[in-house]
This record gives C-alpha cells, sequence and structure tokens, in this order.
C-alpha cells in the first residue's frame, strides 16, 4: 500500500544543524491525505511550536484537493502531531534551552497508508557554518566524479 511518497524539506540541512530526528504522526481532516497522496504538500517555511504541551506543525501547505467540494480543508492550517508524552517532554524541556529548534524535515506514506512526519530537533547555523557544508559537499561531489572517469 505504500506509494513512494516523499516530500523533504531541502532547506532544513544547509539551515540547521539537525541533531536528534523523530517520525510522529498527524492528525489530519478531510481530504488532506488526498493532497499528500498526490504529493501536492510543502514543507518550505515550516516549523514546530508548543501550544498548551502539544506539538503542532505551522505553515505547512498542503494543497486542496482538486476534486473536493465545499467541505474542503484550509492549506496552510496548524495541524497536531502525534507523539508519546515522554518524547513530548524531552521536546519541551530541548527546545526551551538557547538555541534550538523543532523542523519538519521530511513527510512521507509508510507501509500502512499513515502520513507520518519526521521532525528533527535542529541548532540553527551560522553564515560560516554554511560555507563550511557547501565546501565539503563540492570536495564530495568532486571525489566521486575523479573516482568514476578511471
Amino acid at each position: 500500500m505504500a506509494n513512494q511518497i516523499k516530500i523533504k524539506n531541502k532547506k532544513a540541512s544547509h539551515e540547521y544543524f539537525l541533531v536528534e530526528r523523530f517520525v510522529c504522526g498527524i492528525q489530519l481532516t478531510g481530504t488532506e491525505i488526498k493532497s499528500i497522496r498526490d504529493g501536492k504538500a510543502s514543507l518550505a517555511d515550516s516549523y514546530c511550536a508548543f501550544e498548551k504541551h502539544e506539538l503542532f506543525v505551522k505553515e505547512m501547505h498542503i494543497a486542496e484537493y482538486r476534486l473536493g467540494t465545499h467541505y474542503n480543508h484550509l492549506p496552510k492550517q496548524d495541524r497536531k502531531l502525534l507523539m508519546t508524552k515522554r518524547e513530548l517532554k524531552k521536546l519541551l524541556t530541548k527546545v526551551t534551552e538557547k538555541g534550538f529548534t523543532i523542523i519538519p524535515v521530511t513527510l512521507f506514506i509508510n507501509e500502512k497508508g499513515l502520513a507520518k512526519l519526521e521532525i528533527a530537533l535542529a541548532k540553527g547555523k551560522h553564515f560560516y557554518d554554511k560555507r563550511e557544508t557547501l565546501k565539503k559537499n563540492d570536495v564530495k561531489r568532486e571525489i566521486e566524479r575523479s573516482s568514476r572517469d578511471f
């Protein structure tokens, strides 16, 4: 049943150091799962925030379902993330520390057909850290090219 749907936040690894990753469920309403299965979702500029000891993903765009009626969902509404209390408490203590944030990394459909979101506890990169990452990626790419030539 698992479709090969994997929607990634491409800017996440460039903008942040990803310290720890978690997989959690999403509470979806109406036609949202149909749009996700069509691949009509975006994680760009989205983030996670706590409200009353519950974790929500904000600014995640799931396009309206094209065959939906007036019961269609709102594209950028807040969506509750489903995690255990222990994981939520661990994340809450880390986020209260200076410099940590929670960002969505990947949205996918698991083998049971349920939408799951991989989130990461992240720390922001400085400009010089971003340059170092780009240099490392360029060197790695050059090494791979030169090894293919021989």
